[in-house]
């Protein structure tokens, strides 16, 4: 199988738990460190798929990569191409198909929980079980939301913010984290003040709190995530 492309933006957020998912099963992939200066590529079929993690900037900051990466996206999309957007990313695919972003209401920083939708699409990604339960905890860490895009159903949602992922086709968008590890939270903590978030609203946690439930969490955010990495890489494009 051709690799899976990933795009970083950020040094503390690469692709964490989805790397170990794709190493499990022997699918290959390739790191573009935007961050560190490498070029976004112009070639599709070399990969079987994308991935664009999450960072501390957003969708529409003047930044000189976001355009081409826009663009990128953009050209998968209409192809067909299967994409996959953590958080930033999440934000960059709803651009790319014409959706907006903005800051969200509150910010949301730590465990929160999230419901899934009942529909076709959610079953489909998430099994009838998981949809017949609903309810699940999953990490957060961003201030800005996506609308979901033209063409796109919503399969996720909460009450802090209320697009929390989208699919269209075999893509999906994430706006939360469900490529944590244990060593990302740990990072990202570090800058918890660097947010000036309020630790009285109930959808901000303290490093304190994020890592008393970090165990229990973590695990169960691991099956959250076999579930939609494993529809996800169900569409991976393996011929030219």
């Amino acid at each position: 199988m051709k690799p899976v492309a990933i795009f970083r933006f950020s040094p503390g957020e690469g692709a964490g738990y989805f790397q170990t998912f794709l190493d499990r099963r022997g699918i290959a992939s390739q790191l573009f460190q935007i961050d560190t200066g490498d070029r976004v590529p112009t070639a599709l079929d070399q990969y079987a798929g994308f991935v664009f993690m999450g960072g501390p900037m957003g969708v529409n900051d003047p930044l000189p990569w976001i355009p081409p990466v826009l663009k990128f996206i953009g050209k998968a999309l209409a192809q067909d191409r299967p994409c996959l957007g953590h958080c930033l990313g999440g934000q960059l695919m709803s651009k790319a198909l014409g959706g907006e972003v903005s800051r969200n209401p509150v910010k949301e920083i730590g465990w929160n929980p999230i419901r899934i939708d009942d529909n076709a699409e959610s079953r489909q990604w998430l099994g009838d079980d998981m949809v017949d339960n609903r309810d699940f905890i999953t990490f957060q860490w961003h201030g800005d939301t996506f609308t979901i895009p033209p063409g796109a159903t919503r399969i996720i949602t909460g009450d802090a913010c209320a697009n929390q992922a989208y699919v269209i086709g075999n893509s999906l968008g994430l706006q939360c984290h469900v490529e944590m590890t244990q060593k990302m939270i740990q990072t990202w903590c570090r800058d918890w003040d660097k947010e000036h978030a309020d630790p009285t609203l109930p959808s901000v946690q303290t490093p304190d709190e994020m890592m008393e439930e970090m165990r229990e969490n973590l695990l169960l955010l691991n099956q959250i995530a076999d579930r939609l990495y494993g529809r996800w890489c169900e569409g991976l494009v393996t011929t030219s």
